[in-house]
C-alpha cells in the first residue's frame, strides 16, 4: 500500500480564498478592514520566521497588519502595557503574542492579560474553556487546521477511533476537544497518548486516525501504525543535513518514509499541516473583527479585568470549521 499525500497547501489556498471574501464582506459593511497585530519579542530566529509567514498569509488576503517588535529585556509591566493599548483599540481585531517568550516573562500572565474577544491563538482561560464546553469562539489555529483539513478530505470522523501524540495546550488537548464534539469533522473516540503512557504503540496501531503531535522526530516508527489509517503529521523539527543548502532540513514526527507504505493517507512535512496553521489564523482573525465591530455599540471595557464568561457572545461564524 502507498499512501495517498494529503495536501495542506491546497487546502489552505481554499481557505484563503473564503477568507479573502469575508474580508471583503466586512469592509464593504465596516468601512475597514480586519487587522492583526503580532507582539514579537527577541531575536529567535524561528519565531521571526513565523511572523513573517503571517504577515505575507495577511497581506494575500487583505487583512492589516502591524508587528511590534521589542528587543528580549522587555520587563513584564511593559509588554502588559503594549497588550492592554492594543485591547482597547477597536481597529485591531486580533492579538497575537509569538511564543515562546524570554524566560524572564511570565508567559501565563500576558496570555491571560489579552482581551479573549481578540485572543485569536485561543489560548485565553475563557476561550479554551469555552471551547472544552462546545461552545466554541477560538480555538488554536493547528487544530483547526487539522480537522478543516480532514473535512476537505472527506476523512469519516464520526465514530472513528482517533490516537493523538501529544497534550500540549496548542494542539493535543484543544484538538481533543474539538473531535470529541458533535458536529462535522468531529464525534470520534478519542485517546491522547504522553509521557506517562505505558504501551503507546499499543494505543496507535488502534487508530483510524493517527495524529503525531509530540515535538520530535521520529516519536512515530511505522510499526505504530494501523494498515490502512490516516496519519496527520503535526510536529515539525529542524535536522542537520549537510547535503542542503541550509544546512538542515526540515522532518515531521513521524517515519514518513516507512508510515507511507502502510497508512491510506498521511500529510508530509513541510506542505501538510503547517499552511493550515496559518490559514486557520486567518479565519480567526476575520471572526475576532466581527466579534470586536459587534461590541463597539455596547461600550464594551476592552481593557479586560475579569469579565464572567456568561457575558461571552454567541456569535455564529460564517466560515465555518466544524
Amino acid at each position: 500500500m502507498t499512501a495517498r499525500i494529503i495536501d495542506g497547501k491546497a487546502v489552505a489556498s481554499k481557505v484563503h480564498e473564503e477568507v479573502a471574501a469575508g474580508v471583503e464582506e466586512f469592509k464593504r459593511e465596516n468601512g475597514y478592514v480586519p487587522g492583526l497585530t503580532v507582539v514579537l519579542i527577541g531575536d529567535d530566529p524561528a519565531s521571526h520566521s513565523y511572523v513573517k509567514g503571517k504577515e505575507r498569509a495577511c497581506e494575500k488576503v487583505s487583512i492589516a497588519t502591524e508587528t511590534i517588535r521589542r528587543e528580549a529585556s522587555i520587563t513584564q509591566d511593559e509588554l502588559l502595557e503594549i497588550i492592554h493599548g492594543l485591547n482597547k483599540d477597536p481597529k485591531v481585531s486580533g492579538i497575537l503574542v509569538q511564543l515562546p517568550l524570554p524566560n524572564h516573562l511570565d508567559e501565563d500572565a500576558v496570555i491571560h492579560a489579552i482581551d479573549p474577544l481578540k485572543d485569536v491563538d485561543g489560548l485565553h482561560p475563557e476561550n479554551a474553556g469555552l471551547l472544552m464546553l462546545g461552545q466554541q469562539r477560538f480555538a488554536p489555529a493547528t487544530p483547526l487546521g487539522v480537522q478543516r483539513m480532514l473535512i476537505e478530505e472527506n476523512i469519516e470522523m464520526n465514530g472513528a477511533r482517533v490516537v493523538i501524540v501529544g497534550r500540549s495546550k496548542l494542539v493535543g488537548m484543544p484538538l481533543t476537544a474539538l473531535l470529541l464534539q458533535k458536529g462535522a469533522g468531529a464525534n470520534s473516540t478519542v485517546t491522547v497518548c504522553h509521557t506517562g503512557t505505558k504501551d503507546m504503540a499499543a494505543e496507535t496501531r488502534q487508530a483510524d486516525v493517527l495524529i503525531a503531535a509530540a515535538g520530535f522526530p521520529g516519536a512515530v516508527t511505522a510499526d505504530m501504525v494501523k494498515p490502512g489509517a490516516v496519519v496527520i503529521d503535526v510536529g515539525v523539527s529542524r535536522v542537520e543535513d549537510a547535503t542542503r543548502k541550509r544546512g538542515y532540513r526540515l522532518t515531521g514526527d513521524v517515519d514518513f518514509k516507512g508510515a507511507s507504505e502502510i497508512a491510506s493517507a498521511i500529510t508530509p512535512v513541510p506542505g501538510g499541516v503547517g499552511p493550515m496553521t496559518i490559514s486557520m489564523l486567518l479565519v480567526n482573525v476575520l471572526e475576532a473583527a466581527k466579534l470586536v465591530s459587534s461590541n463597539l455599540d455596547h461600550n464594551r471595557d476592552s481593557h479586560f479585568s475579569g469579565r464572567m464568561i456568561s457575558s461571552a457572545p454567541t456569535l455564529e461564524p460564517s466560515i465555518r470549521v466544524d
